[in-house]
């Protein structure tokens, strides 16, 4: 194992911050670079920070601060990214700023400034895809794509069959699927992704995009409501108020531990095996939307079962897990950690954390407006 010098963009956030802490376990120098955005940082500097990491506040569009740390690190994390699917939907310059453009100053000085960078690792997205992939008994797979209004208004919540209109069944995902973004955000993480790919390429720089699944775990922001659901469900529960859950809560994402993501973004490191392309990174087992919100309700000993509203919410995608054949077998990689046991650690974590005002009421008032 080899000591390098990494830079981590978004290195003070929820994924980022647990790089960093692995980073230097490892021996390697690590420079973080991040904004501090109130909204994922309302009291700045995060206390769990690593204090042996070198830290710079700063803004990824900043040419000369970019400048200045890529002149002398090796390897760099591009995880920095305005994070939300439905503020997306009404911030769209904020998001297409700071996730593509950003993105694009950031290889921009890559490829027109002396640097000694041998690979760049992207943080893409599962959202980019849409609906994920699924099975027609009669007329094999296919991408069914969103469900018309019509069909939502009667309540039939799961997609069909375009050819003979049979419920279709969800299988996972692999990369080679095409992208059919719903956002904004689900838009400007495939730009990240292309941009960094095209790049890599162009140059001869390795590059390898993670298109991350749902990340949950300890550090999730407590004051931003547009953290993971598993954050917004806990957070109701631990209040004594039912988690309120769209549909009939039988949609499924694949949602994974940040310790593997940290596990795969390490060895994505160390080996080439996957320089140039993309990859899926989840467990490959969808869970339930209502079934989150009983495991949660469980751990926390509250008896408390999730408001299932029968209501929908347009963009919506039903299911959409990883095919992980990709990562396994180029890298042996496979999770570790168990979704009960990460969602343990969740609550643990969150009943050391200092409450922060104001979550909650930020919470419903995006529910109100269907974008949570």
């Amino acid at each position: 194992m080899t000591t390098e010098r990494v830079l981590v963009t978004g290195g003070a956030g929820f994924i980022g911050s647990f790089l960093v802490d692995r980073l230097v376990e490892r021996g390697d120098r690590v420079t973080i670079l991040d904004c501090l955005d109130p909204q994922v940082h309302p009291d700045g500097r995060p206390e769990y920070l690593n204090r042996e990491a070198e830290f710079i506040q700063g803004d990824i569009l900043d040419w000369e601060i970019l400048k200045g740390i890529l002149g002398r690190v090796e390897v760099v994390y591009h995880l920095a990214a305005a994070v939300g699917v439905g503020q997306s939907q009404y911030q769209v310059d904020h998001y297409v700023d700071v996730n593509t453009h950003g993105t694009a100053r950031l290889l921009d000085v890559l490829v027109n400034e002396k640097h000694s960078v041998r690979k760049i690792v992207v943080a893409a997205s599962m959202s980019s895809y849409g609906e994920g992939l699924y099975e027609c008994l009669k007329h094999g797979k296919l991408r069914p794509g969103l469900r018309p209004t019509s069909q939502m208004e009667r309540g039939e919540w799961e997609p069909v069959c375009s050819h003979c209109s049979q419920p279709l069944r969800p299988i996972p995902t692999p990369e080679t699927e095409r992208f059919e973004s719903n956002s904004i955000y689900a838009m400007t993480k495939a730009h990240q992704e292309e941009m960094t790919l095209n790049m890599g390429r162009t140059y001869g720089i390795p590059a390898v995009a993670t298109r991350f699944f749902n990340v949950y775990g300890p550090r999730q922001s407590l004051s931003n409501p547009y953290t993971g659901v598993a954050a917004i469900f806990m957070s109701r529960i631990r209040n004594d108020n039912a988690p309120v859950v769209y549909e009939d809560g039988g949609q499924t994402r694949d949602f994974i531990s940040v310790h593997d993501v940290v596990d795969a973004l390490v060895s994505i490191k160390e080996s080439p095996d996957l320089d140039y392309e993309s990859v899926n990174v989840g467990t490959g087992f969808p869970i339930e939307i209502r079934e989150v919100a009983r495991t949660i309700a469980r751990v926390c000993e509250k008896d408390i079962e999730p408001d299932i509203q029968h209501k929908y919410r347009k963009g919506d995608v039903r299911h959409c897990h990883a095919d992980m054949t990709k990562l396994r077998e180029k890298l042996g990689w496979s999770p570790r950690v168990s979704y009960e046991d990460g969602i343990r650690e969740l609550v643990a974590w969150s009943e050391t954390a200092r409450a922060v005002d104001g979550f909650e009421k930020a919470a419903e008032e995006l529910r109100a407006k269907g974008l949570v």
